[in-house]
């Protein structure tokens, strides 16, 4: 007889709530065992509780200085509350206990906090602003973090494919299409694909930080009541001290900005994506084209020691796809009712987040792949040969083409080629043979268009083209660079 566990007693494999798992975190992106693999320690640093409060306070700080700057507030209490915006010196239980209290999620910040000011210097905390104003505008200083430390991974993983593109250029190697032969091209093409995807990525994150990195400090339904006469030179001041951009109007229910962020992110995450699967596709051993960098230690498989599995690779397929569901999260922000609502915020807090720890991971995760990436000519080149002769029919057709008209030349090469697979013959042996519709190729003729080298097309140039554009791009200053002297709100 089987004696049911007592209430006190935890089935097998669970940890009692209270005790064991009191001290762990559930979200994968904070586990400590895999965390590593969902994030960076970027990421952590911009979302942490912590650093979260900080922002805040350091938009109330650039709030209040900027009102004393105005005579809003006495100039005295500004100094103040900006030496209080401290979060070592928040006392952090007493705000989550307050935050439970009051189910509000600022006023038990506020309220510690104004506590902390001397000098009765709390009156004036958050003066004339709306919880709203202090969230969006810290979460947009968090997005411009993200944007940051995202366009730094993105330099470095340009100046490599750069490097490893242009060292290729002219490496015969075999285009596919659906999977299947199609021509020769330069391997050099392949990699500037990658490349100008990125450089592409850098100029949207150029161009989306005058729109997206906005404050918000428009008062409890956009009106800026609460600031008087002097509202206008304030969000100017509050902006300009900051770092950020002055919008026209308030955003607390016009989302695009953040659903642009997150766009862009889940954009360069499925680039990652693109690039980790074309790696594994070509590193598998029936390619062999690519090698991944491997280090002693590491293991494939519990069940076969000589597994090296293409993890990297499969990762940055797993964060591009994590990273694109935010996506429908985003959007749904975008409905929200009248003047605020706090669906969308509290959505966002979710999504951008997890949007911006999966994105920064996946270029993390294939910087760190490419850096350690190896083109292997040899092999790419047996994989020419082994297909040489069907990848040369495009040439053959447009060479008979000039003689018997394209499209009759078309049908003409398609059923001499489908002729030669079925009877395993020799493409090149059977055009020897046959008379080509009177078409005049000689046998040099015909050796040359059944050479892959000769039929590369413009690979160097294309190449060329492409590794030129990223180091333009990277030769002028990242944006964090030009911005450094911007955004402190002391």
């Amino acid at each position: 007889m089987t004696t049911a566990p007592s209430p006190e007693t935890p089935l097998t494999g669970q940890a009692p709530a209270d005790t064991e798992c009191a001290h762990l975190r559930s979200h994968i992106t904070d586990s400590r065992f895999y965390g590593h693999r969902y994030s960076t320690q970027a990421s952590h640093r911009i979302f942490c509780d912590r650093c979260r409060y900080q922002r805040w306070l350091d938009v109330e700080a650039a709030l209040a200085l900027s009102q004393g700057e105005l005579g809003i507030i006495p100039a005295a209490a500004a100094r103040m509350i900006a030496e209080a915006a401290r979060v070592d010196r928040l006392d952090l239980p007493a705000i989550q206990a307050e935050i439970r209290r009051t189910s509000h999620s600022l006023v038990g910040f506020l309220r510690v906090f104004q506590a902390s000011c001397e000098g009765g210097a709390g009156e004036y905390v958050h003066y004339g602003a709306t919880t709203q104003d202090i969230q969006d505008t810290a979460q947009v200083l968090e997005m411009r973090d993200v944007l940051d430390e995202l366009e730094r991974l993105l330099r470095t993983l340009a100046g490599q494919l750069a490097e490893l593109a242009e060292a290729n250029g002219a490496t015969v190697a075999l285009g596919r299409t659906h999977a299947q032969p199609a021509l020769p091209m330069g391997f050099g093409v392949k990699i500037a694909s990658w490349l100008d995807e990125i450089v592409r990525h850098l100029e949207r994150i150029e161009q989306l930080r005058p729109r997206v990195l906005a404050a918000q400090l428009f008062g409890g339904v956009g009106t800026m009541a609460g600031f008087g006469e002097q509202a206008l030179p304030l969000l100017d001041a509050f902006a300009a001290r900051l770092g950020l951009a002055a919008p026209a109007v308030g955003w607390h229910v016009s989302r695009d900005r953040v659903v642009e962020f997150v766009s862009c992110l889940a954009m360069v995450a499925g680039t990652m994506g693109r690039i980790g699967d074309e790696v594994r596709t070509l590193s598998r051993p029936e390619f062999g084209e690519l090698a991944i960098g491997w280090r002693h230690g590491q293991v494939g498989s519990s069940t076969m020691p000589h597994k090296r599995n293409p993890e990297a690779c499969e990762q940055a397929v797993v964060m591009a796809r994590l990273a694109a569901a935010q996506m429908a999260n985003a959007l749904a922000c975008m409905g929200g009712d009248h003047e605020r609502d706090s669906r969308s915020l509290r959505i966002e807090w979710a999504c951008v987040p997890d949007a911006s720890h999966y994105a920064l991971s996946a270029c993390e995760i294939v910087t760190h792949l490419v850096g350690g990436l190896a083109v292997r000519p040899e092999r790419i080149r047996t994989n020419v040969s082994a297909v040489a002769e069907q990848i040369a029919t495009e040439k053959l057709m447009l060479a008979l083409g000039k003689h018997i008209g394209k499209q009759t030349a078309h049908e003409y090469v398609y059923e001499l080629v489908q002729a030669a697979r079925e009877n395993g013959s020799s493409m090149r042996e059977v055009t020897g043979r046959d008379g080509l519709a009177g078409a005049p190729l000689d046998a040099a003729a015909l050796d040359e268009i059944f050479d892959p080298a000769t039929y590369l097309g413009q690979s160097v140039a294309l190449t060329g083209r492409a590794v030129a554009g990223a180091r333009a791009a990277l030769a002028r200053p990242a944006q964090a660079d030009a911005q450094a002297d911007g955004g402190d709100a002391r």
